[in-house]
């Protein structure tokens, strides 16, 4: 029997001026152990005058994950943040019972050619968490763990896995590990993960139990424990998983929650504008209409 229980390709989906590859949620899979969403933003390359500019948005009862493969995001946000996320770097913000921020392209790069790529990730919070006090925490490149291992480089960019964890504030139990081979290696992975898994292959390509993978494929895994699979050279691939959480989860927009009644009321609180506001900022992405009343 395959270990792999379903394969999600890429889907285009819309973020205002931009085109992502949407991975996360999916009809036949809406979580990753406590991973809910995630985009592949880019790669693009933006001339001179073209640029990110996401206005002020909210969220609740998540945790955002910024990631950065190329290019550059201004993040502001409510708790009075404003910081520049590089590649290599993690931007991570709870949201907890709210918090809005914006990203954009930093001013020094606004008017010079540019490119941008990299993974934006929700990870919900436990149901006693989802209405904690919103926060944000920035970690280097360097505080990354990363090493070698089975022929390849490793990096523990969130959570805990192969004895060792990452600096990221998480609120349960999950991993976020890069994998990246310069030659043919074969890994055998699964003693070390636990709860859901999932890969993602950014590039290159992996092969188990006789069938080949390649980029913008996402694998699902039966068994976690079962992880096993065969790089090849010059491939870079995203292991994520961790935990389910026993209640469902729902997102409505930029809203994710264990009830319904919660996020019907944060987007009333949106609509009224008593979110806090980003100093500086003086727009916001309003809150869409209804399919029906389009």
């Amino acid at each position: 029997m395959s270990n792999i229980s379903l394969i999600i390709e890429e889907r285009a989906a819309s973020i205002g001026k931009f085109l992502v590859g949407r991975l996360l949620p999916f009809v036949q899979k809406r979580a990753v152990g406590p991973f809910v969403f995630i985009d592949h933003m880019g790669p693009v390359q933006l001339d001179k005058g073209q640029n990110l500019d996401v206005p002020p948005h909210p969220h609740i009862g998540l945790s955002t994950l910024t990631f950065l493969f190329e290019g550059s995001i201004l993040h502001k946000d409510s708790l009075g943040t404003s910081v520049e996320v590089k590649p290599g770097e993690v931007n991570w913000m709870t949201a907890g019972k709210g918090v809005v921020h914006s990203e954009r392209t930093p001013d020094y790069l606004r008017k010079v050619d540019k490119s941008l790529h990299g993974l934006q990730i929700w990870v919900a919070l436990p149901k006693n968490l989802e209405q904690m006090p919103p926060s944000f925490s920035h970690i280097s490149a360097e505080e990354i763990p990363a090493w070698e291992q089975e022929g390849v480089k490793m990096k523990l960019i969130a959570g805990k896995a192969f004895g060792k964890k990452s600096p990221v504030p998480t609120y349960s139990k999950l991993y976020f590990l890069e994998i990246k081979s310069t030659k043919t290696a074969e890994l055998t992975l699964g003693d070390h993960l636990f709860g859901e898994s999932a890969l993602y292959i950014l590039n290159g390509g992996i092969s188990a139990e006789g069938n080949t993978y390649g980029p913008k494929q996402l694998l699902v895994a039966n068994d976690s424990k079962l992880c096993s699979f065969t790089m090849a050279e010059n491939s870079t691939v995203y292991l994520f998983g961790g935990e389910p959480f026993p209640e469902e989860r729902y997102i409505d927009w930029n809203f994710v929650s264990s009830n319904k009644e919660i996020i019907k009321a944060a987007k009333l609180k949106w609509v009224d504008q008593k979110f806090p506001k980003v100093p500086g900022e003086t727009d916001f992405v309003p809150l869409p209409l209804p399919r029906s009343a389009k």
